[in-house]
C-alpha cells in the first residue's frame, strides 16, 4: 500500500528517513527511523516511531503511533501517561501511545501531517510541530 502523496511530500519535506511497511493485519505502517525525542525530555534521545495506516485512509482516521525502542521520561524512567502498553506489529514490539485528536479527523483536511503536530507537541516539545 502506498500513502498519498501529500503524505509523501510532507514526509519528504520534514527531511525524515522514512518507508511504508505492509502490515499483514491489512494496514500499512510509516515508520520514521531515529525520530528525535530529546526535546520531550525523553530517554533514549531517538526512536523508530510507527503511525499504522488503516485501509480506509485517509476517510479512516489516524490513531495513536508506537516508539521502539520503548521511550522513558528522562526526569524519572517512568512511561509516560497511556504509553506503557507494548504490541507486536510487523515482527517487532512497539510501545504505544494512546493519543487522539482532538475535535475529531476530518475527512479531506486532516492526514500525516495534522497527525504528526499531534506527535510533535507530545514527543519533541511544544513549538516544534
Amino acid at each position: 500500500m502506498s500513502i498519498p502523496d501529500r503524505d509523501t511530500t510532507f514526509l519528504r519535506e520534514r527531511g525524515y528517513e522514512w518507508e511504508v511497511v505492509p502490515d499483514p493485519a491489512g494496514s500499512s505502517c510509516v515508520i520514521v527511523r531515529g525520530f528525535d525525542v530529546s526535546g520531550g525530555g525523553f530517554t533514549p534521545a531517538a526512536t523508530d516511531l510507527m503511525v499504522r495506516i488503516p485501509p480506509q485512509y485517509p476517510m479512516t482516521p489516524l490513531d495513536m503511533w508506537y516508539c521502539d525502542p520503548p521511550i522513558r521520561l528522562s526526569t524519572n524512567g517512568q512511561f509516560a501517561q497511556a504509553s506503557e502498553v507494548i504490541e507486536s506489529h510487523i515482527g517487532r514490539s512497539w510501545q504505544r501511545f494512546s493519543r487522539h485528536l482532538n475535535g475529531g479527523w476530518r475527512p479531506g483536511i486532516d492526514s500525516l501531517r495534522s497527525f504528526f503536530a499531534l506527535i510533535q507537541r507530545e514527543l519533541q516539545g511544544a513549538g516544534r510541530a
